[in-house]
C-alpha cells in the first residue's frame, strides 16, 4: 500500500496551521509581505499539491523568492512543531498500519511534500519502522504524483498496490500506474468529485483493514 501523507495518515491542519501564521508574522517583520494573513482555507483547499503552486494560490502577487523564503519558514516552524509535540495522526493509523505490516503488507508513503516534513512527520509520530519507503517530491524534485508513485514502484519493484490518498492527484498517481485507488473522504480538505475514479471511499481510516480482506 502506497499512502499520501497530508489528509490521509496526517492531520494537517493540527500542525499546519499554528505555521502558517507565524510565517506570515516572520515575512512581515523582514518586509516581505504586507497586508493580512490569506485565509485559511486558501492553504487547507490547497493540500496535495506541490509546494510552488500552492503558494501561486495563497499569495500569488508575490516575488517568486517570497514564495521559497515561506518555503524555508514553514518547514522550520513545522519541524519546531514537531518536536514539542504539535500535530496529530489520524484517530486508528498507528494500530491499523501495524495490522496491516503483521499480515505481511508493504507500506509506503509518497507525498508531494519536502521531505524533512515527510521524513519528520512520520518519525516523531513513531511510525518510521512500520514504512519501507518514504518518497517526496522535495526529495526526488519531481513535477507530480504519477512521476513519484512510478520512481517508488521502480525502485522497490512493486508491481500491484493499492494508492490510497485523499486528492485527485492521488486518484491520478493511482490510475495512471494501475493501481487500486482507495479514496479517504474524512479530512474535508477535498472538493466535489475530487475522488471520482477511485476504487473504494473510507469515511474512517481504520475501514482500510475491513476492506483488505
Amino acid at each position: 500500500m502506497i499512502f499520501d501523507l497530508d489528509g490521509t495518515l496526517f492531520q494537517t491542519e493540527t500542525l499546519l496551521l499554528p505555521a502558517y501564521h507565524a510565517m506570515f508574522d516572520t515575512l512581515r517583520a523582514e518586509g516581505l509581505y504586507k497586508g493580512e494573513t490569506p485565509p485559511e482555507s486558501l492553504i487547507l483547499g490547497s493540500l496535495g499539491m506541490l509546494l510552488e503552486h500552492i503558494w501561486q494560490r495563497v499569495m500569488p502577487d508575490v516575488d517568486p523568492a517570497v514564495h521559497r523564503r515561506a518555503d524555508s519558514l514553514l518547514l522550520d516552524y513545522q519541524l519546531e512543531g514537531l518536536r514539542q509535540g504539535d500535530g496529530r495522526m489520524y484517530d486508528s493509523v498507528a494500530d491499523t498500519l501495524s495490522r496491516l505490516r503483521s499480515q505481511g503488507v508493504r507500506l509506503f508513503v509518497a507525498s508531494n511534500g519536502l521531505e524533512p516534513y515527510v521524513k519528520g512527520v512520520v518519525e516523531h509520530k513513531g511510525l518510521a519502522p512500520l514504512f519501507e519507503g518514504l518518497y517526496s517530491a522535495g526529495e526526488f524534485q519531481t513535477r507530480s504524483k504519477v512521476d513519484l508513485v512510478r520512481m517508488l514502484m521502480d525502485t522497490y519493484d512493486v508491481r500491484s498496490a493499492w494508492m490510497v490518498g485523499d486528492r485527485s492527484s492521488d486518484v491520478e498517481a493511482g490510475l495512471k500506474n494501475g493501481l487500486t485507488v482507495i479514496g479517504c473522504d474524512y479530512a474535508g480538505f477535498r472538493k466535489e468529485g475530487e475522488l471520482e475514479g477511485a476504487h473504494a471511499i473510507l469515511s474512517h481510516f481504520e475501514e482500510l483493514a475491513a476492506l483488505i480482506k
